[in-house]
Formats: C-alpha cells, structure tokens, sequence
C-alpha cells in the first residue's frame, strides 16, 4: 500500500501526463488545419469547427461531469474520461469526411471534459494547502510543454506523415495513462456521495451554453442573434433552478457568496477568450501570408508556450507564499502588452518580433494561470472540488470558444466564407489587426478584475 507521499506522486504523474494530451491535441491541429482544409476542401468556417467542435462539446460537458465526479467519484471519472478522449482521438485519425471529423472531435471533447476538472480536483484533493499551489502549477506547466510540443511535432508530422499521424499519437499516451491510474493511484474522492444528481439542471444548462456558443459563431446574422437570446434566457431559467434546488449542479452561492471564487473565474474566462486564439490566428499568418510551411510555422509558434511551460511551476510556487491576485495580475500585464504588439504584425514584420510577442505572452500567462487555479480550488469546501475544477475548466472552454469566435467572425468579414488560400491572404492581415486589439482591450479589463478579488491567504488564516 503505497504511502500518502508516493500516491500524491502518482496522482501528480497520471494527472500531468492527461494534462499533457489535450493541449498537444489542439495545438497540433491547429498547424494541421490547412492540410486538412486541402484534403476535405473546407472554406474558412467549416476548417474553424474542427476546432470549435472539440471546445463546444468540452465545455458542455464540463460542470455537469465535474459535479458527477463530486458524487461518484474523480478517480473513475477520470479513467474513463482519458478512455473516451482516447476512442475519438482513433475515430479522429479514421475520419473519412469534415463531417465525420467534426462529430469524432465532439467526443474527443467530452472526453476532454471529464479529464479536465477531474484531474485538478484530484490534486487539490491530495495536496495540503501549503503545496497545492506548486503541484498545480507542474500540472499546468504540462499543459503548456504540450502547446510547444504541438506545434513543432504537429508541424513535422503533418508534413511527413500526414495530419491523421496526430490522432494516432494520443493513443498510447492514453493507454499509458488509463493503466497508471487504475493500477498506481489509490484511494477515491467523492465528498459529495449521496447526493442527489441534478438532473433538470443539467438538462438546462447544456442547451443553453450551446446556444449561446453557437449563436455567437452565427453573429451577425440574425439566427446568430436569436441564438444567442435563446441562451441568455437558458441561462437565466438554469439560475432560477438551482437556486431553489436542494442539491444544485452548480452551486450559485460559490459566485453570489464568495468574492474569490467569483472574481477568479472571471478573470479566466477574460484572459482566455484574449489568448485562445493567437495560436490559431499566427498559424494562418504564418503560413498564407508569410509563406511558411506547416513545420517552419510550428516551429516559429512554439517560444510562447515554451515559456509559459518554465514560469507557471514557478507561479505557482510563488502564490503559496504571495497573493495570487497578485502574481497573476502581473501576468494579465503583460499578457496585454504582447497581445498590442501583434496588432502591427504586417507582410515585412521580422520573425524576431513575432517570437518576442510570444515570449511575453507565454510569460504572462505562466505567471497567470497556476496562481489563479490555485486561487479558485482554495477558496471552496472539499465536497466542492470538482464542480469547482469543472467551472474553472468552463471558463477556459467558453473562452476559447469565444475566442475563436471572434477570429471567425472577423474572417467572415474581412475574408469571406470561402476556402482560405494565399490569393485571400491579404484579408487575413486586417483580421488579425482588429482581432488583437479586441483581445489586448479584453485583457485589460480583465487585470482589474483580477486585482479586486480578495485576499486567498489572509481567508485561510
């Protein structure tokens, strides 16, 4: 029977390696969206639902699995989550059409969905307040060696292999991670056993934040805007249910009572509908404006998440012993500078440049994102990890989606719904001048958000 030490070990080593998988994921593909635009002849929106698919169904997913493995259990939660992710990664690399693609991205994302909160639960559920910080943030330093790996070996293997070499990647890796997490790591956390599952709220929420998501990829068209009306009022009906029910799937007290958590998850969903879609947006310039191949481009892309991948451990050291708001408000900083400097990307801008932008993107976001997890699972009850992980996890998901909702919208109308080549290269520089500056604006608010949550560690004291 291995000791509390060693299975925190484990729990840090099954989590991590998971954490690792979807990043790389996203990242590869987004380098991989051109060939795969080439082979299925998507125009421009079509090739953005590759992405979005996997971001919608994970966001979805997220509070209502998180709160179920509250209940039921974060370690059998998890196992099967990495199982689910790792059948449509396969279903992924067998599509036979965008369709198909698309539909195999939606169960990679649900599996996604149940790793995510589970993953953070479980090491918030393991580590004392006092190392917590710096376990999240190895964790979250993962997540981000997985977008530097992405691009680079996403870029090598689309050009060598081909895109589908991607999705077969994942398949040992989550067959590595299934084993270890059902033979090393001991022991199951489910504060929350006994509950009830709130199965009304549950089926309010997910059409709801599907509306909303997906009518803000519809914008400006008028079922854009119905779409988004209709999820507003999904929304606001799932609050009115769970404040009357005895056992909510989200609890609206952790956001009406607890300035901390509240202000915490709105600084997230800011900071990541800023930055979701850079790498998306600089792989497009990179090689339709700038001429790059899919590997040079991978590997231009991959100094900010390397940065990223050293600070957060760092960061997350840090906030065990300073405030996190405070550590993180600095990392929004700059996080808004780099996102300024690629406003004035243009055909002539030096590659250096392009790389410095990233670098301080990659460092305010390392000095962000641990200091804030960390800030998020320790200002609840244990019973509550999951569904906090969960709603920390659904601001990163709603915020990439937004994110990514920006920049298509954006290339609706400086683009067109057309097949993306480099005849329509110029309207993607216009597009990506308008969509920073929208993001650096975003950020900034977001800073001050950060700044006026509480103190975590004079609340523990």
């Amino acid at each position: 029977m291995p000791t509390e030490v060693t299975n925190r070990r484990y729990a840090l080593v099954t989590t991590t390696l998971a954490a690792f998988l979807t990043p790389f994921m996203g990242s590869a593909v987004n380098v991989a969206l051109p060939s795969i635009s080439s082979e299925y002849g998507m125009n421009a929106i079509v090739l953005g639902w590759v992405a979005t698919s996997y971001i919608l169904a994970a966001a979805i997913g997220l509070v209502p699995l998180g709160r179920l493995a509250d209940i039921r259990g974060r370690k059998r939660i998890f196992v099967w989550g990495v199982v689910v992710f790792t059948v449509g990664s396969v279903a992924s690399a067998l599509s036979g059409s965008a369709g198909s693609l698309i539909v195999a991205r939606v169960v990679q994302g649900l599996g996604g969905a149940m790793m995510f909160g589970t993953g953070t639960a479980i090491l918030t559920s393991v580590y004392p307040p006092q190392l917590r910080g710096h376990a999240l943030g190895i964790n979250i330093a993962t997540v981000y060696v997985g977008l530097s790996l992405g691009p680079t070996l996403g870029g090598v293997m689309t050009q060598a292999l081909g895109w589908r070499s991607i999705f077969w990647a994942c398949l040992p890796l989550g067959v590595v991670v299934v084993a270890l997490a059902a033979w090393k790591l001991k022991g199951e956390w489910s504060e929350a056993r006994g509950e009830r599952f709130d199965i009304t709220g549950t089926a309010l929420y997910g059409p709801a934040l599907f509306c909303l998501m997906y009518g803000f990829t519809l914008l400006p068209a008028i079922a854009g805007v119905a779409m988004v009306s209709l999820g507003l009022a999904g929304l606001v009906a799932f609050v009115l249910v769970e404040r009357r029910s005895g056992s909510p799937m989200l609890n609206i007290g952790l956001f009406s009572g607890n300035q901390v958590f509240a202000l915490s998850n709105v600084a997230a969903l800011v900071n990541y509908s800023a930055t979701s879609a850079v790498v998306f947006l600089l792989s497009l310039y990179l090689q339709y404006a700038r001429g790059l191949d899919a590997r040079t481009a991978g590997f231009v892309l991959v100094a900010g998440p390397a940065v990223q991948a050293a600070v957060s451990p760092l960061a997350g050291r840090l906030s065990d012993r300073v405030e996190p708001r405070i550590v993180a408000s600095i990392g929004m900083g700059l996080t808004v500078v780099g996102l300024v400097s690629f406003v004035f990307l243009g055909h002539g801008t030096p590659f250096g440049l392009v790389v410095g932008g990233q670098i301080l993107l990659g460092a305010g976001f390392g000095l962000f994102s641990s200091p804030n997890t960390s800030a998020i699972m320790g200002s609840v009850e244990r019973r509550y990890y999951g569904t906090a992980a969960g709603t920390v996890a659904t601001m990163r998901m709603v915020g990439q989606m937004f994110s990514m909702g920006i920049a298509m919208l954006l290339l609706v109308l400086f683009v067109g719904r057309v097949q993306i080549t480099s005849a329509q290269h110029n309207g993607l520089l216009p597009t990506m001048r308008v969509a920073f500056g929208i993001f650096a604006a975003l950020c900034l608010g977001g800073v001050f958000a950060s700044l006026a949550r509480g103190k975590l560690h004079a609340a523990e004291r």
